[in-house]
């Protein structure tokens, strides 16, 4: 509020007449000037910062609820992505192709086909090491170290953003943002030393942030982990979806 204007004023065709104003000194006009315009300029920063925190996941979501709307109606084309096949004669030369198609890495890469994620995997993170899991997170998917690898029999378990903060959306591949929507039988395919791997999700649950039993699994059962952190955008819970090799 800038305090100025008329206070009282009587009309000058009556016998006594005349106004009286209010003015600020100039000193003060300056101040509340001063006030009004850096307070109009950190609402307008605080609106477009609230719109860059929070877009890219909304962009998520929207995508995501856009592209089950349209496979629904059957009005879009859908993206091909590779099936289990009764042939098993598919040479090097062929998943090289079928995952640069993808455009992920035949040497290991992730594609989960319901929510579209693709990404790198990172091999051998140390988990109990934050600068180096941290680094490998702003990359892509991490591979826990000393847990095992498609094709060997044994656990094998990825972690990923979902992120820590709205924020590093932007700064982290948030490869698992959408990982709650996988639902028992969705598919995960792994490509890994240009070898094609397929799991399917048989369960998904939510621990404490401190529950670390799924990394230490030593059953000599192949079975694949992701984790990620839940709610989106928390640090507070971990949701690790669980999948098994996808037999003919």
């Amino acid at each position: 509020m800038r305090p100025h204007g008329t206070i009282y004023k009587q009309s000058r065709f009556s016998r006594n007449h005349g106004e009286v104003r209010m003015a600020l000194p100039f000193q003060v006009k300056v101040f509340y000037n001063y006030l009004y315009f850096w307070g109009t300029c950190f609402l307008v920063a605080s609106i477009a910062g609230l719109i860059l925190l929070f877009a890219p996941i909304v962009t998520q979501e929207v995508r995501y609820q856009l592209k089950t709307s349209l496979d629904k109606s059957d009005l879009v084309e859908k993206t091909e992505y590779p099936v289990a096949s009764d042939a098993k004669a598919e040479t090097t030369s062929d998943i090289q192709n079928e995952a640069m198609n993808l455009g992920v890495d035949p040497e290991f890469s992730i594609v989960i086909p319901k929510i579209d994620a693709k990404s790198h995997v990172i091999a051998n993170v140390d988990t109990a090491n934050e600068k180096d899991y941290m680094d490998a997170l702003s990359k892509g998917v991490a591979h826990a170290k000393g847990t095992f690898f498609p094709g060997q029999g044994k656990p094998i378990f990825l972690f990923a953003h979902s992120t820590n903060l709205p924020i590093n959306v932007s700064r982290y591949n948030a490869v698992f943002y959408l990982l709650s929507k996988l639902e028992k039988g969705d598919q995960v395919i792994i490509y890994f030393a240009n070898k094609k791997y397929e799991y399917k999700v048989i369960d998904s649950v939510v621990k404490p942030s401190t529950d670390t039993s799924f990394l230490y699994d030593q059953t000599n059962t192949e079975r694949l982990y992701l984790m990620t952190c839940t709610p989106p955008g928390t640090t507070w819970k971990r949701l690790f979806v669980i999948a098994e090799p996808l037999t003919e």
